[in-house]
């Protein structure tokens, strides 16, 4: 029986297993910690495939030079290469944008592209996660079931800059679609909220909503610095 294996530490992601092991295409194994994700362990499983629909570690490259290595990025490659993918794009005002599968390689999200498919980035960022894990796991049974090869990127190339937490900052903002944005799009699970500092405290906001006057509703944590 062919094998596989599912690599995120994304709650999101983990159902995967449960859909691609009722397929019962192939045995399925989920790694969910980058502690584990090491050559020996991966040689002793002896995997056909490895997906990594999120994984926001490096890979070894004595891995994906042994295995094939596919790995899921949000934008439409080699458009938006480069780390924080819905951030960057949301950031840009760009709100459709292609899932693209790709094989790794040593260069960053450089490698040749399975699939692509279409995802909408209308919603907060964990309801986004969410409509794109759905789409990945039916890319990942189309490159199974149809043996897919990929194929070289074409285009010119355009990278993202991985985002830090510090640029959730929205108090130099000037549009009220700019904040509704923010908030939206850091609104999942480990990720920096959008937040503000007023002396001694802390506002993060999740859970925003734009009303027809334009104005936001949002909830709000605060606590001391």
């Amino acid at each position: 029986m062919d094998k596989y294996i599912l690599v995120s530490e994304k709650p999101w992601n983990k159902e995967g297993l449960k859909f691609h092991t009722s397929k019962k295409y192939g045995e399925w194994l989920l790694i969910d910690n980058k502690n584990f994700f090491n050559k020996e362990t991966i040689d002793k499983i002896n995997p056909n495939k490895i997906f990594l629909p999120h994984w926001s570690y490096l890979i070894p490259e004595e891995i994906y030079n042994a295995y094939e290595c596919i790995v899921f990025h949000m934008t439409d490659l080699p458009f938006g290469r480069g780390g924080s993918p819905l951030q960057n794009l949301i950031e840009r005002k760009i709100y459709d944008t292609k899932i693209s599968a790709l094989k790794v390689s040593e260069g960053l999200d450089s490698g040749p592209i399975y699939i692509k498919e279409s995802l909408s980035l209308w919603g907060n960022a964990e309801e986004i996660y969410l409509r794109c894990n759905s789409i990945i796991n039916n890319m990942i049974v189309k490159i199974i079931e149809m043996n897919i090869k990929p194929e070289a990127q074409i285009g010119a190339v355009t990278e993202f800059r991985r985002r830090k937490p510090q640029e959730s900052n929205i108090m130099d903002l000037k549009e009220l679609d700019e904040v509704f944005d923010y908030i939206r799009m850091l609104d999942a699970e480990d990720y920096p909220k959008a937040f503000i500092e007023v002396g001694n405290f802390r506002f993060e906001f999740t859970r925003a909503s734009i009303k027809t006057d334009k104005s936001i509703i949002a909830d709000v944590k605060i606590f001391r610095k």
